[in-house]
């Protein structure tokens, strides 16, 4: 990020900063979970965790003092990160015009009418990645369809556990492929390929573990239980749709979420007399709605820039590298399982799978780039590992909602997420026992706008 900055040989040392954020943001939250406190690993905002680390990561580097500032403000600057933060301020746009002008609620009402109540548990883990994929956001899919699904519960014999772990399951599989979920905006621009590419990748892994995870949930009868299906005009699913269309033809993402929050307002103006001072004040509390992961990308680039000056990323690949191909002689599954070990040990630390993805990026794209791995690849296993460890975790924020929504503890949900222990195992069976995966073709691999 700053080229003009000799970059000092590998070092340990300069891993140091990293390594007090995340114990600073893991020492807290466990902390908080001792005490009982909800959302424990939520209390210390991550952007306020990274600031110590910074400080230490400038007083830790040998550079002149300006030229210190000068690395870090270069990291924050770099053209991945703006361009990250940019697509996150409109994603959280079109999430929350389209949320207010009810599209969440036909979404939810177009997926219950056509599933067959014999066909509910799968049918409520399609339902919940339908909805995923088209608003970007595993918490926000959770939230719309929580009292949904929780009044069927109240009203049947449907274990709770289970219900809250098909609904996780659903939305971390959305939230994996989304076009639009800051899981993908920040897999992309680490690794430098195209939104399409990467969800093409992820579909050759997410499409076989969704298959085996409906396998598995038909097997559960509810042919006896009532729906109540809520009021919403179908019309307004159009732009949800129109987003995975338009992503998925190779439209720049800029123009694809621009287009999206247009319709998104345009159909709310026409269907429920949704007003322009409404519109304006969606779009700007859709932008408030990123400020936490704005930040953090601004100020984890900052230190990552430190970091990489300083040599500790060289030596965090080069351990990475070396562990791996301990794992496999093949440099391009090692450098897989490599990036698969990485981020979920990071998302592990800090629970938060966008956060790991951040963390994790720069390292996984020199693990990619020595094992000849395709950027679509790279970015593909480190969104689908952050999402596999996330909608596992106990103290996860997915596991958190649904425990606290459905009274229950959030173990239990976590135990029941049977398509992020499914999408895990199938990830490395294909990386194990493929063939090579395919090379690289540095002429396919477009920017991520």
């Amino acid at each position: 990020m700053n080229s003009s900055a000799a970059v000092q040989p590998p070092s340990a040392k300069a891993l140091l900063p990293l390594a007090l954020f995340l114990a600073l943001f893991l020492g807290t939250g466990i902390y908080f979970q001792t005490e009982g406190v909800e959302y424990a690993f939520y209390q210390l905002p991550s952007p306020v965790a990274i600031l110590p680390a910074i400080a230490l990561g400038i007083l830790l580097s040998r550079q002149a003092f300006e030229e210190r500032i000068a690395t870090f403000v270069a990291g924050v600057g770099d053209s991945n990160i703006i361009t990250m933060c940019m697509i996150y301020l409109l994603a959280g746009a079109f999430s929350t015009v389209a949320e207010a002008t009810g599209g969440v609620d036909a979404m939810v009402a177009l997926g219950l009418q056509i599933i067959p109540a014999s066909f509910l548990i799968p049918g409520l883990f399609l339902i919940a990645g339908v909805i995923s994929t088209a608003m970007g956001t595993s918490m926000g899919t959770l939230a719309a369809l929580a009292p949904v699904v929780l009044g069927i519960g109240e009203a049947t014999d449907i274990s709770l556990p289970l219900l809250a772990g098909v609904l996780v399951s659903g939305a971390m599989f959305g939230d994996n492929l989304s076009i639009i979920s800051d899981t993908t905006i920040a897999a992309t621009r680490t690794q430098g390929c195209s939104m399409r590419d990467k969800f093409r990748a992820n579909l050759k892994i997410a499409i076989p573990a969704a298959v085996i995870t409906v396998l598995w949930l038909i097997s559960y009868d509810t042919s006896n239980v009532p729906l109540q299906i809520p009021d919403a005009n179908l019309w307004l699913c159009l732009p949800y749709f129109a987003i995975i269309v338009l992503a998925v033809m190779g439209l720049n993402v800029f123009a694809v979420l621009g287009l999206g929050i247009v319709l998104a307002a345009g159909f709310g103006m026409v269907t429920v007399d949704y007003q322009w001072v409404k519109f304006s004040q969606d779009i700007y509390d859709g932008f408030s709605s990123m400020q936490e992961i704005f930040l953090l990308s601004l100020l984890i680039g900052g230190l990552s820039g430190l970091i990489r000056q300083q040599g500790g990323l060289a030596f965090l690949a080069k351990v990475v590298e070396a562990v791996s191909s301990r794992v496999s002689k093949n440099k391009q599954r090692s450098s897989a399982f490599g990036i698969a070990g990485l981020t979920s040990l990071t998302n592990l630390c800090v629970a938060n799978n966008t956060v790991s993805i951040l963390l994790a990026g720069e390292v996984s794209k020199r693990l990619a780039k020595q094992g000849n791995l395709a950027a679509r690849q790279s970015a593909s296993l480190l969104d689908i590992f952050a999402c596999t460890v996330q909608g596992a975790l106990p103290y996860g924020a997915q596991a958190l909602l649904m425990g606290a929504s459905f009274g229950i503890s959030p173990l239990s949900v976590s135990l029941h997420t049977g398509y992020c222990f499914i999408l895990g195992s199938v990830a490395l069976l294909m990386i194990l026992w493929r063939r090579p995966l395919e090379d690289r073709h540095p002429e396919t691999e477009e920017a991520a706008v």
